[in-house]
């Protein structure tokens, strides 16, 4: 393993979560935005980051594609709460199988979060408030999400590419107040 791919990775892990954390701040989730991604700096995840790196896409695509799963993924994607995948549990009707369970409000605000700063990272200057929209349109007909959050997620991605992130994140900072509002009326 390459000394310039830990660094390189070091420093593109650490730039997503910072811009995730500043993110986060701006509509009110500070804990979040704290505690956004640390198990990227675990073990399991960090080296096969180093192995993987490529600095233009996730690490955990290459180990996919090198191995037909990827081990750093399903350890990620188990421990934080902002991916849908955490979501997918049996239904209680067996018939169904796996589903998407819905995701409460701040781990949507926050998987929107995590979407803007992987692809201000990737893209580097390419860049666009329509980047989101687009990443997540290429997946979505494969996905395994609850269909309210999959329309709030939507929404959003859809709302930051026409009115980009002023309004979004303000969008996104009343939704959470009035969420706030209403479990504290409980």
């Amino acid at each position: 393993m390459s000394p310039t791919n830990v660094w390189s990775h070091f420093k593109t892990i650490t730039e997503h979560k910072i811009l995730v954390m500043k993110n986060c701040f701006r509509v009110g989730l500070y804990r979040q935005g704290l505690l956004h991604d640390l198990s990227k700096y675990s073990r399991e995840e960090f080296w096969t980051g180093v192995r993987y790196y490529q600095g233009t896409r996730s690490p955990n695509a290459a180990e996919r594609e090198a191995c037909g799963f990827s081990k750093a993924w399903l350890h990620h994607k188990g421990r934080n709460k902002h991916h849908f995948e955490y979501w997918i549990d049996f239904s209680l009707n067996k018939e169904e199988g796996l589903v998407g369970h819905k995701m409460p409000l701040k781990y949507v605000v926050e998987m929107v979060m995590d979407r803007i700063a992987a692809c201000r990272v990737y893209k580097g200057k390419d860049y666009t408030n329509r980047s989101a929209l687009e990443y997540y349109e290429r997946e979505k007909g494969f996905i395994v999400i609850h269909p309210e959050t999959r329309a709030l997620l939507e929404r959003l991605l859809g709302m930051l590419a026409e009115k980009g992130e002023r309004t979004t994140f303000a969008y996104m900072r009343k939704l959470m107040r009035r969420e706030q509002r209403k479990k504290g009326s409980e």
